[in-house]
Order: structure tokens, then C-alpha cells, then sequence
């Protein structure tokens, strides 16, 4: 079976994402101001995502909004305006690591792929059958597979398989971000011990 090879590139700002267009990326992923992994990061603010679809759209490249963090329940009605938003704009995926808000948003817009972000762990072929099931379009494995066990994933799943080739900073488990949060405050801030431990 063929199997099609998309380059998707993160993009932070505009500049970063006239680069990543114009040197060839097929895709882009990228933040909004809330509810992504990279709070430090420079991210696109809620005016400028109606600029960087309708760029990307122009030039035949495809987008993805990254709202890959855990959502606590205060936050989940924004998440899903944020969603709804991103929706009604055109974006072309949502890449998600909270189970609850992917079920919501799957229901909400039946015809907007869902991809399970990297923070979700998906390491196994066992965990990509279970993300198909759940109605995910597409998996981000985790950082450390090899590449002979990512292609025993890609040959025996029905669902897209993404995978990093560059840029990975992690020094612990890839997608397990408090371990990062905690020593430079990136990603979500950690939660708070319990004093009695």
C-alpha cells in the first residue's frame, strides 16, 4: 500500500510561517493564545489565526491548531469556543490531547479531522487501534519509537501516523511535559503537591 509523506511544519510567528510555506511545507501546526503545550512559546493571538489560515489556504498549504493540553473543567467552554472559532475560519485539524474535549469536539464538527497530540503517549500499535476506535484521523507517536516500530505501526493501522523527525528537546519521556514545566516553566504549570505528601 502507498502511503503519502506530508511535511508539517510548527510555526510560531509569521515570519516562521512564511519560511516553513515557502520552503515547502505541505502542512503547519501552531498555537493559539490558550490551551497549548507551549505557554512561552510565541504563539498566534486570536486576530491573527483568520490571517495565517487564509495565507496558508491561498498557497494550498493545510493548518493545524494545536489545543494539546489537559483542559480542567473552568476551561472547557473557552477550549471549545476556541475550537468552534478556529472551525468557522477553516482550519484543517486539531491536533488534541484531552480525551473528553476530543469526544465533544468530534460530535461538535463531525467533518474536522481530530489528531491525537504526542502528549497522549501513543508508543504501540495496541494504542493507535484504540485512538482509532475513539474516532482520532491521526496519531503523533511518541519521540522515542524506532523507526523499524514506527513502521510496524504505520503498516498495521487504519488512521494517519505522524511522526517527529527534528527539533526534539525533551530530556525525559516526550510528551510528559511537567518534568520541563517545572524546571524552565514551560508547557502548563505544574500542579501543586499535595502538603501532606
Amino acid at each position: 500500500m502507498k502511503k503519502n509523506i506530508e511535511l508539517l511544519a510548527p510555526v510560531g510567528d509569521f515570519e516562521c510561517l512564511k519560511a516553513a510555506v515557502q520552503n515547502g511545507a505541505d502542512s503547519v501546526y501552531f498555537g493559539g493564545s490558550l490551551f497549548n503545550a507551549r505557554a512561552s512559546a510565541t504563539n498566534f493571538n486570536d486576530e491573527e489565526l483568520e490571517k495565517v489560515i487564509n495565507y496558508c489556504a491561498l498557497r494550498n498549504v493545510r493548518t493545524h491548531l494545536t489545543l494539546n493540553i489537559l483542559i480542567k473543567n473552568s476551561e472547557f467552554k473557552d477550549a471549545i469556543l476556541m475550537a468552534k472559532r478556529a472551525y468557522e475560519l477553516g482550519i484543517d485539524a486539531l491536533i488534541v490531547q484531552d480525551f473528553g474535549l476530543a469526544k465533544v469536539l468530534m460530535k461538535l464538527f463531525p467533518d474536522l479531522p481530530i489528531h491525537a497530540s504526542t502528549q497522549m503517549t501513543i508508543h504501540n500499535l495496541e494504542g493507535v487501534k484504540e485512538l482509532e476506535k475513539l474516532g482520532y484521523s491521526r496519531a503523533v507517536l511518541s519521540r522515542e519509537l524506532s523507526i523499524s516500530e514506527i513502521e510496524y505501526i504505520c503498516n498495521n493501522s487504519n488512521i494517519e501516523i505522524e511522526t517527529f523527525i527534528h527539533g526534539a528537546l525533551c530530556i525525559s519521556y516526550s510528551g510528559q511535559c511537567f518534568f520541563s514545566s517545572m524546571v524552565g516553566g514551560r508547557s502548563r504549570k505544574p500542579w501543586k503537591m499535595c502538603s501532606t505528601l
